[in-house]
């Protein structure tokens, strides 16, 4: 590792109208580091990372690029200066080759001459270790593939500070390795990688150094060896937490939800579930894993009655509910609560306030009975008081609020109405660790009631120790269903890219 800081931030200050999201925030990285940057939701990581980026302009410090002093006015600069910056959500095009998406945008030269260009990419490749297929269009690659050519990207134009900003959301096991693998190589070869996750297993096995912010401010600066995830996540928060996930040990009941032979074909008319077969009982939490895109939100969205399903049938408590609509569902009140992936739209009115939102869903739910707001009120302070949720008032559009408190008033009304199935599409998406692991309790509580649960997860860790059985999906198919205590990451993983790998005693577990 260089004892030159590639990088040095200098009391950074950036603020929104009265709201300060960086205060005089100090942060340094070193040449062939890996530095991971921690910090709750609204802590200022993405605030920070966007002005280092150029996507905004400080109001106060100094940003230093190999010991220069630099002033970006816009990506263009930052990516001259050598800073590039991979997103959680990939800035592709899908009708183009990789190639075509690493000279797009080139404008060093008005005519490039492309073997020239692609000598100079195969070079890079070859100094890495790269194996991205060139002229593989963006549409038929794995997320995998698709996060190697965005880092490919970056460093064909002259990259050496690389920002990684959530790079492993929706890796499986075996695509985080080999990630890590490459975010090593680059390393030796001298280049400076912020590593920006909420994974905190995959900071202590990749990072160098890791800064802590909290609150707009940085707080620490530690090396892996000298802390614990414990640790980290005490400082991020401002006090002690219990990461502690216990699966609660109850008695798993009869049959609740019954899905056989269950297709979908989409508007494309491309199948997406394609002979889905499951079951879920009382008291037990079953979690989907799987790619993102797999068909987990349309299976949510048909036991819903969201989707109108291809064929096939759904059975709720012994009663066949296949034709039935969502608005049938709640009008009957059978017991069916949904949690979307999609908090704003989907699952609440932005505009809205608390009161209204939870009105909105009785109103759906009723049976010409008259509802009083006052009713509607007391429910939404109760959700507020019981969920902490921080707004200034339940008369609040929810739409200025943070996604974790979003995220606790859409559990919370739902939850409300005392559900026997709960599905739940990616609750913790996007949370900080405190709210989610307020989630998971409220899970193990439900379930404790008898509750039969469905959990679309992204984190193999959280499924394997908060769920009592995992079902794998790959492109719209069921390809392992797993009792949890007797499961692997790994396997999972296979299982998630489709590979019929066989060869782990773990598979004698395997639910047929």
């Amino acid at each position: 590792m260089s004892e030159e800081y590639y990088l040095t931030m200098k009391n950074i200050t950036k603020k929104f109208g009265d709201v300060v999201a960086n205060n005089n925030i100090n942060f340094n990285v070193k040449g062939g580091e890996i530095h991971a940057l921690l910090g709750e939701n609204g802590a200022g990581k993405s605030t920070l990372m966007n002005m280092l980026s150029g996507i905004y302009i400080p109001d106060g410090g100094s940003i230093f690029i190999h010991g220069r002093e630099a002033r970006f006015k816009s990506p263009t600069d930052a990516i001259k200066s050598g800073v590039g910056m991979i997103y959680q959500h990939f800035k592709l095009i899908e009708s183009m080759t990789a190639i075509q998406n690493i000279l797009l945008g080139n404008k060093r030269k008005i005519f490039l001459n492309y073997d020239q260009e692609l000598k100079k990419i195969q070079k890079i490749q070859d100094k890495y270790g790269f194996d991205v297929d060139l002229n593989k269009y963006v549409y038929d690659m794995s997320v995998g593939e698709r996060e190697n050519l965005e880092i490919l990207k970056v460093l064909c134009r002259g990259a050496d500070i690389l920002i990684l900003d959530e790079p492993t959301a929706v890796f499986t096991p075996q695509e985080t390795k080999k990630l890590f693998d490459l975010m090593n190589r680059m390393k030796k070869e001298g280049c400076s990688i912020i590593f920006i996750t909420h994974k905190l297993d995959e900071v202590m096995e990749v990072a160098d150094s890791i800064t802590i912010l909290r609150k707009g401010e940085s707080v620490e600066t530690v090396k892996k060896e000298d802390t614990t995830p414990k640790e980290l996540v005490d400082k991020m928060i401002g006090y002690h937490v219990d990461l502690a996930i216990k699966r609660s040990n109850t008695t798993i009941g009869k049959t609740i939800l019954k899905v056989s032979d269950l297709n979908l074909i989409n508007d494309a008319n491309i199948p997406v579930l394609k002979n889905i077969n499951f079951e879920i009982h009382e008291g037990e939490v079953v979690g989907i894993a799987g790619i993102s895109g797999c068909g987990q939100k349309e299976l949510c969205e048909a036991i819903a009655g969201v989707t109108k399903i291809s064929s096939g049938k759904i059975e709720f408590e012994g009663k066949d509910i296949t034709c039935k609509d969502s608005a049938k569902l709640a009008k009957e009140n059978i017991g069916i609560s949904f949690v979307p992936e999609d908090r704003i739209g989907m699952g609440l009115v932005g505009s809205m306030d608390m009161v209204d939102n939870v009105l909105l869903k009785h109103y759906k739910y009723q049976k010409g009975y008259i509802l009083k707001k006052d009713d509607m009120e007391k429910e939404s302070q109760k959700i507020k008081d019981d969920l902490d949720v921080k707004t200034p008032n339940i008369h609040y559009p929810i739409k200025n609020l943070s996604g974790g408190n979003i995220q606790k008033i859409l559990l919370g009304r739902e939850l409300g109405l005392n559900p026997k199935l709960l599905l739940m599409g990616y609750p913790v998406r996007g949370l900080d660790i405190n709210t989610c692991y307020t989630i998971y309790n409220l899970v193990n509580k439900e379930k404790e009631k008898g509750t039969g649960v469905l959990f679309v997860g992204e984190d193999l860790d959280i499924l394997l120790n908060l769920c009592d059985r995992i079902i794998v999906m790959h492109s719209g198919e069921i390809t392992g269903n797993f009792e949890s205590e007797k499961a692997t990451k790994e396997i999972i993983g296979y299982k998630m890219l489709g590979n019929n790998y066989k060869g782990d005693e773990v598979y004698e577990n395997e639910i047929c």
